[in-house]
């Protein structure tokens, strides 16, 4: 519990000096090194797809999705982009004959394509203007719930949420991780009005984001668990000592940054 901690709070005081200090490019370095990252932990930690030449397509188009997410692409690129991508995947399945499966090329398109766009919502919403405040609002809610949830289900917990895919998780937890993440972004909207002069805020949206990012937040955690179930590993990775790899730490962030990101394009919850 004490490494946990430690490593916790250094990976907090990393991720708000880049997301709130430098410039906005660090944090799709950043987002493009996790991506990176966690192609890895999913095709080879997981052992799901260990084919040397498919890894190495599927970083670099995860490193050309981060790139898109901060500078955009016209779109005759980023059609071009993906169709190398998928010619050079298809390519090695004629090439293999029987030997590669066709669910494996699925599985490839989703860690190179389909993981880090999602994982660079962070970096949309950073290049967003006031985009610092908009990824704080991503982190919360992707760590509130579980933190709010893990001391709930510790004091309550009684009824079982997914006893197969997580036996820890309790309903009495979520209800408690809910809570916890309605009273983060009401603090939160109310620090960027009195604290940043941001003149435009809605306490009912803020309670939104909470309600839908805790739903959002458990999907992706359970789903991730889903995988690791299925292949029966304990963590994808080791790099953040305590945690797990990245998957473990940021499994829920694929799913709240994109919704974050579309609900700041519907119904923003603080403006300037």
């Amino acid at each position: 519990m004490k490494t946990r901690i430690i490593v916790g709070l250094a990976g907090l005081a990393l991720l708000l000096l880049v997301v709130l200090v430098l410039p906005a490019m660090w944090t799709a370095v950043l987002v493009a090194a996790m991506s990176v990252i966690a192609v890895y932990e999913l095709l080879i930690g997981t052992g799901l797809l260990k084919h040397v030449r498919i890894f190495v397509y599927c970083c670099l188009m995860s490193i050309m999705v981060v790139i898109w997410s901060a500078l955009g692409m016209p779109r005759p690129m980023g059609s071009l982009m993906s169709t190398v991508f998928l010619l050079a995947l298809f390519g090695e399945l004629l090439a293999a004959h029987t030997e590669l499966k066709f669910r494996s090329v699925c599985l490839a398109i989703f860690a190179g394509a389909v993981l880090p766009f999602l994982l660079g919502a962070l970096v949309r919403l950073r290049y967003l203007p006031n985009g610092a405040f908009y990824i704080i609002t991503a982190f919360l809610l992707a760590m509130v719930p579980d933190t709010g949830a893990y001391f709930a289900g510790s004091f309550f917990g009684k009824h079982k949420l997914c006893p197969i895919i997580s036996p820890k998780k309790t309903v009495e937890g979520a209800v408690g991780g809910a809570v916890a993440t309605v009273v983060a972004m009401l603090l939160y909207t109310l620090i960027l009005q009195k604290g940043f002069h941001f003149t435009r805020v809605n306490y009912f949206y803020a309670c939104l984001y909470a309600l839908l990012g805790t739903a959002a937040s458990m999907v992706g955690d359970l789903a991730f668990s889903v995988i690791k179930r299925q292949v029966k590993i304990k963590d994808y990775g080791n790099l953040l000592p305590g945690h797990g790899g990245i998957l473990d730490r940021f499994d829920s962030t694929t799913m709240v940054a994109p919704l974050v990101e579309t609900l700041l394009l519907i119904i923003p919850f603080a403006l300037r």
